[in-house]
């Protein structure tokens, strides 16, 4: 366990005096630093919060957005709701998987970038629509693939 964990913890929990209310913040937290969040560091915050690692792994595993494995820099998510699979989402993501030489779900061999559906992004006035590191693109049409990889997103 890292030693500013502990101190993440006491702040969150001084906002949040509830164990349960200071979990969501801490998780964002340690993932923010780390990338994603491993069982070990999943027991880690249990132990910090004096939760069960049960109860603190099933609301990790609930929220889509926190990474269970390693993550690239760079996390693409296209929206595969019926607005954008209509425009072409479902394209979009055939072509990202060409270019970026994986399935959906996986990570570049270089670590750059993960590629992930999302059930749906709630953008469907951008359809298709895809984020990077959860900043909004769209309208992305198939075609445009390229210029969603080039964005310079910060994570």
């Amino acid at each position: 366990m890292k030693p500013e964990w502990r101190e993440w913890a006491a702040e969150a929990r001084t906002e949040f005096p509830q164990a349960h209310s200071a979990l969501l913040p801490l998780l964002h937290r340690v993932q923010r630093a780390e990338g994603w969040l491993s069982g070990e560091t999943l027991a880690d915050i249990a132990e910090l919060l004096d939760l069960s690692p049960q109860y603190v792994q099933s609301v990790a595993s609930f929220y889509s957005l926190y990474f269970k494995e390693p993550v690239g820099k760079k996390v693409v998510h296209v929206c595969m709701g019926l607005s954008c699979m209509l425009a072409g989402s479902d394209e979009l993501m055939h072509q990202l998987e060409e270019k970026l030489g994986v399935s959906q779900g996986q990570t570049t061999a270089d670590g750059e970038y993960t590629l992930l559906e999302g059930e749906c992004l709630a953008a469907c006035d951008l359809a298709p629509v895809a984020q990077v590191n959860l900043r909004y693109h769209g309208p992305v049409p198939p075609e445009k693939a390229d210029t969603l990889l080039r964005e310079e997103v910060s994570p």
